[in-house]
């Protein structure tokens, strides 16, 4: 096999890159990256510059990628290394730029070596991990950072020298329910009563929903999300990660994988939350509102999720990053993991020093949310 490196995903055809990926998870396939560099959302001036690296046998064929961005900060990775460039920048030493595997602003766990079906994975994540450390020396990239892979590409990069972190997200999971109150027939009578309010107040105040596939919204309709799905950046002070030149693209290229849960009070559109979906998992990805009524978040971004799940017979839904106030309505915490490559020795020690402590106060945090989840069997 023979490396190659891509500063545009265009450069290969879209067929041969999803012959990799499958049709599981929209992600990571050739017209989600496509539709974020032809948006300009990556690429220059923007601290994501693409550099995928490719594997293809002697006869030409790709059999294997890695999404690849040189980063000159870590802004929208939601792995967060602040602290270990603050080290580097208080010894003299730049941190940045450093090498990314992963999908942009996009924290689910998926595959980052994609590998064709009849290759060795073992023997293909080493030839790619090879390939990203070939680029960050071109780049002179102080280290590769593999986010949210699963556990078994996590440990094929530990066997090739990176380091492995562990982190927990809240994950809901499809018990066959058939109706939202079957769902909640498994709670404790106080956490059932509690949701139960929450939509109930949602509902008397008048909100309603629907549920919108992409490729069927209009430029009016796209006219009215943006500016909800942009008010949760601007209220920190910075402007959305993406734009509406991403979301068209990817709702026509993608059909059937983009959907928006949008809610309307007196028909005016006063919140939403954009998601993707695969064959069996819901992914809630984006959320914004104009205004303050009483559990809207929770209605618009887990309990419709929810609701949809059920209805779809979807296995399960990952609404996102962080927020403890998941656990109460049924999110069940979930490992997550990263790979990581320092090149210089003192600092990947003091990493691996730190990453062993970090587990174990993970896995302490994750023992401990098990006892306030919901359930009565504290299972879900």
């Amino acid at each position: 096999m023979r490396a190659d490196f891509l500063t545009r995903i265009d450069a290969v055809a879209a067929a041969d890159w999803n012959a990799l990926v499958g049709a599981d998870q929209p992600f990571v396939r050739h017209e989600f990256l496509a539709a974020m560099e032809h948006s300009g959302d990556v690429g220059a001036g923007t601290g994501w510059e693409p550099c995928h690296a490719i594997l293809r046998a002697d006869n030409g064929r790709l059999i294997g990628a890695m999404p690849l961005y040189l980063k000159t900060d870590s802004w929208g990775e939601f792995v967060f290394d602040f602290a270990w460039a603050d080290a580097y920048r208080r010894a003299g030493l730049n941190y940045y730029p450093k090498l990314v595997a992963g999908v942009p602003f996009t924290p689910v766990t998926g595959p980052r070596a994609l590998i064709a079906a009849d290759q060795d994975p073992a023997q293909t994540t080493a030839a790619l991990f090879a390939a990203a450390r070939e680029i960050a020396a071109e780049n002179q990239a102080s280290s590769v950072h593999v986010l949210f892979p699963d556990l078994a590409e996590a440990q094929r990069l530990k066997a090739n020298g990176m380091l492995v972190r562990k982190d927990c997200q809240f994950h809901w999971h499809n018990a066959g329910y058939s109706s939202f109150d079957d769902f909640l027939s498994g709670f404790t009578a106080s956490k059932r009563k509690k949701v139960k309010r929450e939509r109930r107040r949602v509902e008397e105040a008048g909100v309603t929903f629907r549920v919108l596939p992409g490729e069927e919204i209009d430029a009016a309709g796209w006219e009215q999300i943006m500016p909800l799905y942009g008010s949760s950046f601007w209220r920190r002070g910075r402007p959305p990660y993406l734009s509406e030149a991403f979301f068209r693209e990817v709702a026509t290229s993608l059909p059937g994988q983009l959907l928006v849960i949008l809610a309307e009070h007196a028909g005016e559109a006063i919140a939403v939350a954009i998601c993707f979906r695969s064959p069996d998992t819901l992914y809630g990805r984006y959320w914004g509102s104009s205004g303050r009524y009483h559990s809207l978040h929770f209605e618009t971004c887990y309990y419709q999720g929810i609701d949809y799940c059920i209805a779809q017979g979807l296995s399960c839904f990952e609404p996102g990053t962080q927020g403890e106030h998941k656990i109460s309505r049924g999110f069940v915490p979930t490992e997550t993991w990263s790979a990581h490559w320092l090149s210089h020795p003192q600092f990947a020690a003091a990493v691996d020093d730190y990453l062993g402590r970090e587990r174990d106060y993970i896995d302490e945090y994750m023992d401990a949310v098990r006892d306030h989840v919901p359930y009565r069997d504290k299972h879900g």
